[in-house]
C-alpha cells in the first residue's frame, strides 16, 4: 500500500494521501511524491482535472514532525525540506489542469499549504482548517502567504496567521477559503470536475495560467507566455471544433489540441 494513491476515471484523476492511521501526515518522501505525481498528471492528455484528498476522514495534519530529527535537523536540511514543500505546491498549481482539494476532518499546516495550491477547496461540514505557524515560531513562506492573501484578502490573512486559530468549514466558506461545503464533498468535487472536463482544455489551462500568475503578485505572470497560449488556442483544432459544434447545435468534442 502506497502513502499516495492515484486513480483515474472519466478523465478525472484522484490523488489520495494514504496514511489514515496518523491523519495523513506528510513525510519528505510524500512531498517529493506529490510534486512528481502532479507533474505526471499535468502532462497526461487523458486527464482533464485532478482531485487531491486524504484517506480515512482527514485531509492532512501537515508535516510529519516525527521525522524532523532525521530530515530537518540542520539548516541545510531545513532549506532542502522547504524547497521540497514548495516544489509540491508549485507542481499542484502548475499542473495546467483544474485541481480540487477535498477536505474532511483536519486540514492543518502543510495540509493547508497543499489545499491552497489547488484551484478549489471543497469541504465537509466537520472540516477544520488551520495554520499554526505562530504557535511554533515559524514564519509562513512567501509563496504560501501570497496564496492565502489571494484567497481571503489582507485582513483575514493577517487574522489567520496572527492568531493561528482553527477555522471551521462555515467560516472558511464565508471568507472565501473554501468554495463549497457538502455532506459528500468528494462526490460534489467529482461532479464539478466532470463538468469542467467537458470544456476546452486549452481554454481552461490558459485561464488557470493567467489567473494564477495575476494572483501571485506583480511580475509573477509571464505576459509573453500568456499571449502564446492565447495565440495557440486561437489556431487550435479545438477552436475550430467549438465553432463547428456551435453552428451544428451539438456538444463539442474537444481533444486538447
Amino acid at each position: 500500500m502506497s502513502d499516495i494513491e492515484v486513480a483515474i476515471a472519466d478523465r478525472v484523476a484522484t490523488v489520495t494521501l494514504n496514511r489514515p492511521q496518523l491523519r495523513n501526515p506528510m513525510t519528505l518522501a510524500m512531498w517529493q511524491g506529490v510534486a512528481r505525481i502532479f507533474g505526471e498528471l499535468g502532462a497526461d492528455p487523458g486527464v482533464r482535472a485532478i482531485i487531491l484528498t486524504g484517506a480515512g476522514g482527514n485531509f492532512s495534519v501537515g508535516a510529519d514532525i516525527s521525522e524532523f530529527g532525521t530530515v530537518r535537523h540542520t539548516v541545510e536540511q531545513s532549506v532542502a525540506y522547504e524547497e521540497a514543500v514548495d516544489a509540491s505546491s508549485d507542481a499542484i498549481q502548475g499542473a495546467g489542469k483544474p485541481t480540487i482539494a477535498v477536505a474532511e476532518g483536519y486540514c492543518l499546516g502543510g495540509g493547508c499549504h497543499m489545499a491552497m495550491s489547488c484551484d478549489f477547496r471543497f469541504a465537509a461540514p466537520s472540516t477544520v482548517f488551520g495554520i499554526p505557524a505562530a504557535r511554533l515560531s515559524i514564519i509562513y513562506g512567501v509563496r504560501s502567504t501570497q496564496r492565502l492573501l489571494a484567497l481571503v484578502g489582507l485582513t483575514e490573512a493577517k487574522r489567520i496567521l496572527y492568531t493561528a486559530d482553527r477555522i471551521d468549514a462555515a467560516r472558511a466558506l464565508a471568507i472565501g477559503f473554501a468554495q463549497e461545503v457538502a455532506d459528500d464533498p468528494l462526490a460534489a468535487a467529482r461532479a464539478f470536475a466532470g463538468a469542467i472536463a467537458q470544456n476546452a482544455p486549452l481554454s481552461v489551462s490558459g485561464a488557470k495560467y493567467i489567473l494564477d500568475g495575476l494572483a501571485m503578485g506583480e511580475g509573477a505572470l509571464d505576459v509573453a507566455a500568456a499571449q502564446r497560449l492565447i495565440d495557440e488556442a486561437s489556431s487550435s483544432y479545438d477552436y475550430q471544433e467549438g465553432r463547428k459544434a456551435f453552428a451544428e447545435k451539438r456538444p463539442p468534442r474537444f481533444e486538447g489540441r
